[in-house]
Parts: structure tokens; sequence; C-alpha cells
């Protein structure tokens, strides 16, 4: 099948013919139909299956058979609502490239950067939002953005939106819309927190599921390497000397832990970058873009900051500390092998994440093939027991003196009680 036989419209095929999209995914193939039948619709896809596409593709053609309302005067009929600044950039770069020979216009807005240019886009009038729910429910409440007009509502990547806590900002905004429109809801998982969402404001939704979470994409390697904690990082730098690793994806399960890898990189002289939530907005699309354009061999990311990250050529994923979620492992390995590309995801695990190990093993039904030849075998076999506090002694105790003619122990209070803690 291709996208002329699911009867999308010139201008948009014309767009879709210049990215050379071929033919359709299966998201795409299934969902293109339905909304273009102005049906609500319910979508559990992951990561990599071209969803994206699948929802902007309809909309760009249900909008342009009705036309712009002329420069200024348009109002926003469309809304993405996503939960990450990389995401809604993607979502919004996607809309500008397919709709590209239509006379429609888009904005997106985010938090952690100036407001004032998007008022100035948001003033020009422009007919699809991509908005994350922070920034947008601060521009409704300053009055300057009305959707009451409002014709078709997506929210994307849902189960992500509930983990970051933003169920009640994403309530509030759905207070503002009008009650007839249409609405279409993505999500990698279906949770019973999603399908609460989803029969709250979806009307005799149409159902569309591909990939299951628990099957791994079938183009991706997985190896697994057992590794003490403290010797990932040296492992780590051993396999990145291997010449055919040219794009490499590292998580890390905090920001403070992806800070610290990019360090142990680069004194190696593997150049690296960090990517998230405490990076500025500026520092993360600089990141992101020399990752794309190659200039960056090696990106580290914590889950909620890779979320927005599409990379079609990307060759190899590290999970350097494996996820607590054993379907966050399916989601990290599907940044790769995309495209019907190889890819590789290697995997790390200490002693204490054998039972995350497990979980993620029981999901998918299979092992994960485990390279056992490598220069750090893990040797510790116990689990990290973590040392009790210290009670500072009481100066009091079997002494009659005052406590300020006690003889002070070398250095303050906080020295010692960083030496304990280390």
């Amino acid at each position: 099948m291709n996208f002329k036989e699911l009867n999308v419209i010139g201008p948009i095929l014309k767009a879709l013919e210049k990215e050379k999209y071929e033919s359709p995914t299966p998201i795409q193939e299934q969902a293109i139909p339905h909304i273009l039948k102005q049906r609500d619709l319910l979508g559990c896809a992951q990561t990599g299956t071209g969803k994206t596409a699948a929802f902007a593709v309809p909309m760009l053609q249900l909008l342009s058979k009705k036309g712009g309302s002329g420069k200024g005067n348009r109002s926003i009929k469309a809304l993405v609502l996503t939960p990450t600044r990389e995401l809604a950039i993607q979502i919004y770069d996607s809309f500008r490239t397919y709709g590209q020979f239509t006379n429609l216009t888009y904005g997106v807005i985010f938090g952690g950067v100036s407001q004032v240019p998007q008022e100035q886009v948001l003033r020009t009038g422009i007919d699809i939002l991509v908005a994350t729910p922070g920034r947008l429910n601060d521009l409704i409440g300053q009055g300057l953005i009305n959707l009451k007009a409002l014709e078709i509502f997506v929210l994307d990547e849902a189960d992500r939106m509930l983990d970051m806590g933003f169920l009640n900002d994403v309530k509030k905004v759905i207070r503002q819309l009008p009650a007839k429109k249409q609405t279409l809801l993505f999500s990698a998982t279906m949770s019973p927190d999603i399908m609460e969402i989803a029969n709250s404001i979806l009307v005799k939704p149409e159902k569309v599921s591909v990939t299951p979470v628990s099957s791994a994409v079938d183009t991706v390697q997985q190896v697994l390497y057992h590794v003490d904690k403290g010797n990932k990082k040296e492992l780590l730098k051993h396999l990145l000397q291997d010449p055919t690793i040219d794009s490499a994806l590292v998580f890390s399960r905090t920001k403070h832990g992806a800070d610290k890898i990019v360090k142990d990189l680069e004194r190696a002289n593997i150049k690296a970058a960090a990517i998230h939530g405490n990076k500025s907005q500026g520092n993360r699309q600089t990141a992101l873009s020399n990752f794309k354009n190659r200039v960056t061999r090696v990106l580290v990311a914590t889950d909620i900051a890779a979320r927005g990250i599409d990379i079609d050529e990307l060759s190899h994923v590290f999970n350097y500390d494996l996820p607590n979620v054993p379907e966050t492992y399916i989601h990290r390995i599907g940044r790769t092998g995309r495209a019907g590309l190889e890819g590789t995801a290697i995997s790390f695990c200490d002693f204490d994440e054998k039972p995350l190990l497990k979980d993620i093993e029981k999901l998918m039904g299979k092992k994960v093939p485990e390279v056992k030849n490598h220069p750090y075998p893990m040797v510790v076999l116990t689990p990290a027991v973590k040392a009790e506090p210290q009670r500072p002694a009481n100066p009091r105790k079997n002494s009659k003196a005052p406590v300020q003619n006690q003889p002070r122990a070398a250095g303050t209070r906080k020295q010692q009680q960083k030496t304990h803690c280390q």
C-alpha cells in the first residue's frame, strides 16, 4: 500500500515524496483512514513506529480542505499536547515538513525559554499549535491563547505525561476545550490510568495498536554484560574503542549520573554530551543537534529527556543503568534498529540490578544474550550495603567540662559529615 491509496491529497503527497516516504508504516496505515473520517482514536504505538505522521498527515488534510481564514485572523483549530520540549519541537517540525505545500500555519510553545517569541507567533495567527502542558496553561491564564474554536485535539505520549506528573495540567487544558471536537490519544502503554483518561475524553473511539510493548524490535541485536557498578565506566570506554560504533545513545538513571558519564568519556577523548531536565533549552538543543549531525559521537540521556529524540540512523543504544520499569527497556532499545536498519542494544548489569534484568527478560519472554569474555567481569557477588550514618559523639557524656571547652575535632562539622557520606 502507498499513501495515495490512503486517499492522501496531492499537496501532502508531494511533501511525503520529497521526504522519500514510500509506503505507510502499520500505525499510519491503520490510523489515517479513521482520522480522515473524523473519528476519535485510541492508538497504542511505541517509539519508532511512525506515530507522528499517523496523526499529522490526516490532520493537515482535514484542516487544509477548510482553508485558512487570513493571516492575523486565524484561530487555533488543532492542538497537540506532548510532555517534553524536544518532542514538541520534533512534532512541530513534522507538521511543517508534511504541510509545506498547504496554506496552514504552525506554532510551538514550551517552557524553559522566554515566552516573548512565542507570543509573537501566536499573535500572527496559527492553525495548529504544538505545546507542553505547563507553558500552555500559563499562556491560557494570561489570556494569550483561546481554544474555543478547536476542532482537533491530540494527547500524545499519554503514558509519559502521567509519569512526569502532568495529569492535573492535562485535565486543566481539557477543561478549556470545546465539547464538540475530534480527539486522538496515543500512548506506548495502556495502563488503567491511561484507560481512565481515554474513557473520559474519547467518544466511541476507533482503536489501533502496533508492536506490543512486550516484543523487542526484531532488527535490534541485544547483548548483556555483567559488570560491577564501579567498572561500568571502564567497560563503556573499552567498548567505544570500536570504530563501528559511529553513534551511541547512553541511558543513565539519573541526571547527575549522566553528567558524570560525560566527564569520564571526555577524559578518554571521546566526544560526548548530556541531555536532561537540568540543562537549559539552548544546551539541550545544541547537544541534540550536534549528535544528529555527528559532531558528537555519544549522547548521554535520562529516559524523560530522551523521549523526544528521533534519530533514524542510530547505530547503538547503551543501557548504562537498567531501568526500574521493564517496559522502559523496550522503549530504549527501540531507539535503534529503526526504518528497517539494523541496530545494537548493549546493557550493563551489576549485582544489584539482577532483579531488574529478570523483570525485563520475563516481559520479553526470552533471555538477553550475555557476553562472558570481556575485560571487566563481575566479581562483586553480594548486594551493596549502605553504611549507616554515624552519630556524633556526645561531648557532655562522662565529662563535667562545658561543651565549649571540649577540644574540636579537625575540620568543620560539615567536612566531617561529607567524609562519612563518602
